[in-house]
């Protein structure tokens, strides 16, 4: 009988540690390398999102990839069940002004999809003139649950550590460090990727257990510490820390789409992800034998992560890693 795998994840984010778990429940020998083990990464500070139409109808990057996104959700109860990280399948609601409303019904009837009218009153109240779709398919779950995450790979034998990989200590390197490009020398197709920074803002004093409501200009989502508003996209920032002007531009937004915010306290946190030039992950094979990509995930790294986690699981065991395998390919980009 051969010796079981050997495999070092670099990243503690949702991507490596999605990762993580599924191999070492296929029989490997798994450590897990991130200097920051214990401070929060950019996957802690998001909302959670796992919305393939609402992503696919509000953010043009996202559109070519719907199938992808929704094949991606599939995965999702299983996962959420064997970790036991709870899944909130209660949808969104698309908010805008008449105008606004109408292009979105028109995009998502032309996806087969039919929106009907929402409205949601709360206590953050909504702008004058806006109302809103219903999107019954979006789901999220809690951010803050990437430390069940963490512990469920502990409890499975998956050992963590600060320490970074060496050489000759593992089989196999799977590089899942977000924005960094420390691992750019033994896999080259790093380089593609372009750090993206996002805000996102947290009102300790207001529960809301409602659908995730998404503005024009910010989004409010349900969570256990209070809500959330979100979230910036400030491509090519990669400085970590809050940015108190960014910070303050959001909760202005978020005002506007939602007067009942105003004058209410909120903390800021911010986090670095990266994209790559299409917009879509890379997860596979570095051209560098022995070496396996999961990073990139710009703005839906929660959502892909249990397929990723296939992916790279089949990668590493030799195995079909199915239909989606060929789209996330890191060799597609040029390195």
């Amino acid at each position: 009988m051969s010796p079981p795998l050997r495999v070092a994840v670099a990243g503690a984010g949702v991507f490596g540690l999605a990762s993580a778990l599924r191999l070492v429940r296929a029989g490997a020998v798994v450590t897990l390398h991130d200097p920051a083990l214990g401070r929060p990464n950019a996957s802690a500070v998001a909302a959670g999102m796992l919305a393939p139409l609402s992503e696919a109808l509000t953010d043009p990057s996202a559109a070519p990839h719907l199938e992808l996104l929704l094949a991606a959700q599939t995965h999702w109860p299983d996962f959420a069940a064997a970790f036991g990280a709870p899944l909130d399948q209660s949808g969104a609601i698309l908010l805008g002004d008449a105008d606004r409303l109408e292009v979105l019904d028109a995009a998502a009837k032309g996806l087969g999809f039919m929106l009907p009218a929402a409205a949601e009153p709360s206590a953050l109240g909504l702008g004058e003139g806006v109302g809103g779709l219903r999107v019954s398919g979006d789901w999220r779950v809690e951010a803050g649950d990437l430390d069940r995450l963490a512990q469920a790979a502990q409890g499975l034998g998956v050992r963590l550590t600060t320490a970074a990989p060496k050489p000759g200590g593992y089989d196999l390197l799977v590089v899942a460090t977000g924005a960094s490009r420390r691992f750019q020398d033994l896999a080259p197709e790093l380089a593609d990727l372009t750090p993206i920074k996002g805000h996102i803002l947290r009102y300790r004093s207001l529960i809301y257990q409602g659908p995730v409501l998404r503005g024009p200009g910010a989004y409010a989502a349900p969570s256990r510490d209070g809500l959330l508003i979100g979230a910036t996209m400030e491509v090519g920032e990669g400085r970590e820390g809050v940015d108190p002007k960014v910070a303050a531009d959001l909760a202005a937004r978020a005002e506007a789409v939602f007067p009942g915010l105003i004058g209410r306290d909120w903390t800021a946190a911010a986090g670095v992800r990266a994209a790559t030039s299409d917009g879509l992950p890379l997860v596979g094979p570095s051209s560098t034998p022995g070496v396996i990509l999961a990073c990139g995930a710009r703005r839906n790294g929660w959502l892909l992560a249990p397929l990723v986690g296939e992916i790279v699981a089949a990668h590493a065991l030799g195995h079909d890693p199915g239909p989606w395998a060929a789209h996330l390919d890191p060799r597609r980009v040029k390195a």
